[in-house]
């Protein structure tokens, strides 16, 4: 399984950017999973059901299941965050795994970058960050600049880096 991050500060655009990605990745023919690493507390369950009472009993994990989908919760418990080593191992394997936030960690990124922020480009410091998304020229990077509004370029610049082969690349469409 390939993984591919998508970082940059927040309100640069890095959720806008993976929602028009995916859409793009899966036409080519991948199957892709995404992790979405949160900076405050979140809950994804609600107070009162009973996934939520068994949790707040005292539960390490709780797994949700029905027909339609599934989902498993851990409580951390005052122990660290899991690196993202550890998290990929409970992923089902698929073509790409694509890791929005977890901007430190050293895996291969793409920078969503937009002056407008204010914030300072990671790709000057972080030799991880192997392009940079944006909506404007970025000459101060000597990585590859992709426009933030091109997800099918971008779709292909993350499918050649990863060296995966889709039904429509592997067929020289788009070239």
């Amino acid at each position: 399984m390939k993984i591919f991050g998508i970082a940059g500060w927040s309100g640069s655009g890095k959720t806008t950017l993976m929602v028009r990605l995916l859409p793009e990745l899966i036409a080519l023919g991948l199957r892709v999973s995404t992790m979405k690493h949160a900076h405050h507390a979140f809950d994804v369950d609600q107070p009162g059901k009973d996934s939520h009472n068994h949790r707040m009993a005292g539960a390490t994990e709780v797994l949700i299941t029905s027909a339609n989908r599934w989902a498993l919760m851990h409580e951390n418990r005052g122990e660290p965050e899991p690196s993202i080593e550890e998290l990929v191992r409970h992923m089902t394997p698929v073509d790409l795994l694509l890791i929005e936030g977890f901007k430190r960690s050293p895996h291969p990124k793409l920078e969503v970058f937009r002056r407008a922020t204010g914030k300072p480009l990671l790709a000057l410091d972080d030799p991880s960050v192997v392009a940079v998304a944006c909506d404007g020229p970025v000459p101060e990077v000597a990585v590859p600049v992709l426009d933030l509004n091109q997800p099918a370029v971008i779709a292909r610049f993350l499918m050649t880096h990863c060296s995966i082969a889709g039904r429509d690349i592997a067929a020289g469409a788009g070239s």
